[in-house]
């Protein structure tokens, strides 16, 4: 082959393959009311437009994982950034559920998730700062996370998702660190009434928050996640319920995030 006909066919096949380079930071983010730094990692789309601002889709961990989970799990939503143009937010939540701890000060992850966090990206990233352009969602103990957040600041978001959540913590009481958090269930059923999902959609009318929720049918939280579906229905609150086959794991999770990130970003062309 000639020195030509070989150029003309690296430029051929340097043309039809898509270059993918969303920027990624992995950053400290100082909380306030926990008075510690949080890492955080940032997947943001390629070159971004000094003139152009992007919507945001918050990713919460589940139990023991790291702000570097979402993306081990599912590398490809550096591509996604780059294609629909969106910023992906993936804090450490510890083993927190994302609550403010009634019995541990340092454990204040709803501040920090739905108040010091949304502030400091919006004041670091060319982001829209509107409730219309922020959705957040997670896995397991950050599919809780990202509905307790949600419906408790739903001015501060306006899409909001679940999968394989645990929506419910009451039937386990002796599971995944909880009870470091609120007390045994025994002495503080108070406490695990108010801080678990099913019991905050009182604080939601239909319209308020565009909702997605899924779980695998071999999940071990199948149950309690009909179990809000029922009670969204009883209170006409619209959501997109999906259960399909799968259990509480990586495979399920990799295929339904993406079902996820359609919805999300639906909503925000949507807006």
């Amino acid at each position: 082959m000639s020195k030509s006909k070989y150029l003309i066919l690296v430029l051929l096949l340097g043309m039809t393959l898509p270059v993918f380079a969303a920027k990624i930071d992995t950053i400290q983010v100082h909380s306030p009311s926990m008075n510690k730094e949080v890492e955080v990692l940032v997947i943001s789309p390629n070159q971004m437009s000094e003139t152009k601002s992007y919507p945001v889709i918050y990713l919460l961990h589940g139990y023991s994982g790291n702000a570097k989970g979402w993306y081990a799990l599912k590398p490809e939503l550096a591509q996604m950034a780059d294609d629909k143009g969106i910023v992906f937010v993936c804090p450490d939540g510890k083993n927190s559920w994302y609550w403010d701890s009634p019995k541990n000060p340092n454990y204040r992850y709803e501040t920090f998730i739905s108040s010091e966090l949304i502030h400091f990206i919006d004041n670091n990233y060319p982001t829209i700062s509107d409730r219309k352009a922020r959705a957040i969602t997670g896995l397991s103990m950050g599919g809780h996370g990202a509905l307790f957040n949600a419906i408790r600041h739903k001015d501060v978001f306006g899409a909001a998702g679940s999968t394989s959540g645990g929506v419910d913590i009451r039937p386990f009481p002796q599971n995944w660190e909880m009870s470091k958090q609120l007390g045994e269930m025994a002495a503080n059923k108070a406490s695990w009434n108010e801080h678990t999902v099913i019991n905050q959609l009182d604080k939601i009318n239909a319209g308020d928050l565009a909702l997605i929720i899924d779980c695998g049918e071999d999940d071990f939280f199948l149950e309690v996640n009909k179990e809000l579906h029922k009670r969204l229905l009883a209170r006409n609150i619209d959501h997109d319920f999906i259960t399909r086959p799968g259990g509480h794991d990586a495979n399920y999770w990799n295929n339904s995030i993406d079902y996820q990130i359609l919805f999300f970003d639906k909503y925000f062309k949507g807006n």
